[in-house]
Order: C-alpha cells, then sequence, then structure tokens
C-alpha cells in the first residue's frame, strides 16, 4: 500500500487524522505505518458502535446443566470415554494468553508472572503442570496450541523455551498470534499512540479459531485427526484441562460443545451464566441479568440461572469448521487507553477514555446446536487471576492452589 492508498482507505472511514504526523517520519517508520493501515479493517468501527446502539432484546431462558451428583453416577462411564479419545489424540487444548499482566503491576505476558512464595511458581507453570495430570494418565501428549498477541508474542515464546516448557514436549507446542483491533476515541475516531502507530489491543478471545486458521495450524489439527478442542483461559491457575470426564460426558450426552460451569456465590455475582438465548444455548453477561431474571426459580426451587462460566469450553472441530466464515457480533469495551494528545504528546489517562472493539469466544457458543453445561466445584477449579489484591487475585489463587496440594 503506498500512501495516496492509505489516504483513500481512510477518507472512506473519514479518519483522514490517522496520517497527520506522516510528513514527520522516516522511510521505514512509513513503511510499517502504511502496513498497519493495509492489514486494518476499519469497519469494525461502525459496526461495533451502531450494534451497540441498536442492540436487540433476546429472549432468554434457563438451560439445564449437568449437576455434581448426575456427573458422579455416571463417573466412570465418562472418564473411560473422555480418556480414550484423549489417548486416541483425538483432542488438544487451546490457551488463550494474548494479554498482559498490566492488572497485576507487570509489563509482561500475564503468563510469566510469579505467584510463588518460596519459589518462582509461574502462572505458565500452574497450567502445564495441570495438563501433565491428564497426559500423565493417558500416556501421551496432548497438542497445546499457544495464542499470543503482536503484544507479547516474542517475550511469552522465549520465557517458555528458556523455562524448556515446564517438561512439556515442544513438539507439541504450537505458536499462533492474535489477530488486532484499533483503539477509538468515544466519538469513534482512532488514536494514535505514536506518531507511526494507531493505538490497537487484542480483538477479544472470539477470535481465536479463525486466528488458528489463518496461521496455518488448522493443518495441525487436520493431519492428526484432532476432533475436539479445549479452550481455556490463561488466569485460571486450578483448572483441569483436556478433563477426561467434562469431554466424556460431551460425548456420551451427544453434544456438540462444553462448558464448565461452577454454582455462583451469591445470585449477583459478576459472572456470564448458562442460558438459552432465543432457544440457542448461550451466555448471558451479569450485567444483563435482570432483577426478575435473577430471582427465577427452576422446578425444584433453585435459582434457574445458576451456573457461571469460567472460560472454559470444549467445541467440535467439524462444527467449528463450518461456522468459521460466520461474522461474530463485536463487543465495545470501555477503557484506558495511552494516547498522543492534540500537541502529539503521549497521554497515559487514569480513567477509561477510549474503546476496544473485541469478539468474545462465548458468542461462539450460540452458533452451536447444542451445549452442555457441566459443573465443577469451585474451590478445586476456578481460581482465576485478574487483579493483584482482593477479589479473584493473586492472594485468592495462592490461597487456593495451597487447599489444593501445590506448594508455593
Amino acid at each position: 500500500m503506498n500512501y495516496n492508498e492509505a489516504k483513500e482507505k481512510l477518507e472512506k472511514y473519514s479518519q483522514s487524522h490517522v496520517l497527520q504526523y506522516y510528513d514527520d517520519l522516516c522511510d521505514a517508520c512509513r513503511n510499517e505505518f502504511l502496513k498497519q493501515i493495509d492489514s486494518t479493517d476499519f469497519g469494525v468501527i461502525d459496526t461495533s458502535i451502531k450494534a451497540m446502539n441498536d442492540k436487540k432484546q433476546s429472549v432468554i431462558t434457563p438451560i439445564k446443566a449437568l449437576q455434581l451428583d448426575e456427573i458422579n453416577n455416571k463417573k466412570d462411564t465418562y472418564y473411560e470415554t473422555g480418556l480414550k479419545a484423549i489417548k486416541n489424540g483425538e483432542t488438544a487444548a487451546v490457551l488463550l494468553a494474548g494479554g498482559m499482566g498490566t492488572r497485576l503491576g507487570a509489563d509482561g505476558p500475564k503468563g510469566i508472572y510469579d505467584i510463588g512464595e518460596t519459589k518462582p511458581k509461574y502462572i505458565f507453570e500452574c497450567i502445564i503442570n495441570n495438563l501433565m495430570d491428564v497426559t500423565n494418565a493417558a500416556g501421551n501428549f496432548i497438542h497445546l496450541f499457544v495464542m499470543t498477541s503482536d503484544k507479547n508474542h516474542e517475550v511469552t515464546v522465549s520465557f517458555l523455551k528458556e523455562h524448556n516448557y515446564f517438561g512439556y514436549d515442544e513438539n507439541y507446542i504450537h505458536f499462533f498470534k492474535q489477530e488486532m483491533a484499533v483503539a477509538t476515541d468515544t466519538e469513534g475516531k482512532i488514536l494514535l499512540d505514536k506518531k507511526c502507530h494507531m493505538a490497537n489491543s487484542p480483538n477479544g478471545n472470539g477470535g481465536w479459531f479463525i486466528s488458528l486458521i489463518k496461521s496455518g495450524l488448522i493443518n495441525v489439527i487436520k493431519d492428526n485427526n484432532i476432533k475436539w478442542l479445549n479452550v481455556f483461559a490463561v488466569d485460571n491457575v486450578l483448572q483441569r484441562i483436556c478433563d477426561p470426564l467434562f469431554i466424556g460426558a460431551t460425548i456420551e450426552e451427544g453434544k456438540s460443545c462444553g462448558a464448565k460451569v461452577v454454582k455462583k456465590a451469591s445470585p449477583d455475582e459478576k459472572v456470564g451464566v448458562m442460558c438459552l438465548k432465543d432457544g440457542n444455548p448461550s451466555v448471558v453477561e451479569y450485567y444483563e441479568l435482570t432483577e426478575e431474571l435473577m430471582n427465577t426459580k427452576d422446578e425444584n426451587g433453585d435459582p434457574a440461572y445458576n451456573f457461571g462460566v469460567i472460560l472454559n469450553y470444549l467445541f467440535d472441530v467439524a462444527t467449528l469448521e463450518k461456522i468459521s466464515n460466520a461474522a461474530l457480533p463485536w463487543h465495545v469495551v470501555s477503557k484506558k487507553v495511552p494516547h498522543l494528545d492534540n500537541n502529539g504528546k503521549l497521554v497515559k489517562p487514569e480513567e477509561p477514555n477510549a474503546y476496544k472493539y473485541e469478539t468474545l469466544i462465548l458468542d461462539m457458543v450460540e452458533m452451536f446446536d447444542s451445549c452442555l453445561p457441566f459443573e465443577v466445584i469451585r474451590e478445586k477449579e476456578f481460581a482465576p487471576i485478574k487483579n493483584k489484591t482482593g477479589v479473584d487475585s493473586v492472594d485468592s489463587a495462592r490461597e487456593l492452589l495451597k487447599k489444593n496440594g501445590v506448594t508455593l
């Protein structure tokens, strides 16, 4: 792309101000800037803001979860079916690790954060140890796809290599980069964080499968006849990955996807909950739950919307391929975004000042014809690290890890 082509593209979306410092740039910076402009989908901005303003109301109804007592009744069958699928190489894991540890007060990727007390213990290390519990039981390694981003790819790859992948066979670890999306002010105008760079961030966890396809790693899935992908986030250090019980239950119950869930700690806990939206399996965000829905009871007198997702999903690969060209809705998220002011000086805001644009994995669930909400014990499988202290923090995760026998 040359300057005139970039200018024409930007004018089409009323973003011409992006080139305001172009004359000040060296040739190398100009080339990189033009590449970024060429690869950016500016249509996302208008589409997202319009969707935010025209959000349609869906009919939300309960979905039945497979609860602990029911799981326990079929435990042996589920486990055998799941372990067989793992031994046959039919399952793989996808780690969503494109984010940074900013909220933990760290500059690097969240996965390299050290939560140890008496010795180093990294988030990545906890996750790989959990996965190796299953590989040891199955007697074979499981392909692990790690999604990074432009912001943390090199550091993530070099960190895991330096630590010898914490004992995992590197031939089964595959890295791919998440797509990026630009950030704008609240009027939809793109922000610059350098004179030669538009402010951007990872485009949300919903784009993971498209990013995997674009990386060429879909060939690894096809060549190894992988039928199920267990997708999970980097910040939950207790989660069980490629859990035979979960995989076996999803297969035995004839579902095309599964979602691990925990009983909500309170009706207004800030977690997305499993439901049906317009008859399709879905996740309703906590801020969409009205008081009426929070107080709705099921036939046993229990809360009807009582199971929160923990971002641990199992997806049928055949269905993923079918829906891979379907457009996910974009979500507009208010965030703090460093940017150049009118004088070209970098400003680091203390309050949200901008919009980021993201697709969410929970919207993928709606595209599947069936989903199994699979209950797990919160204290054994849910220790998210989102904050440095307080709720869902490094401190709370440490306590839960120690209760589960992990030495820190």
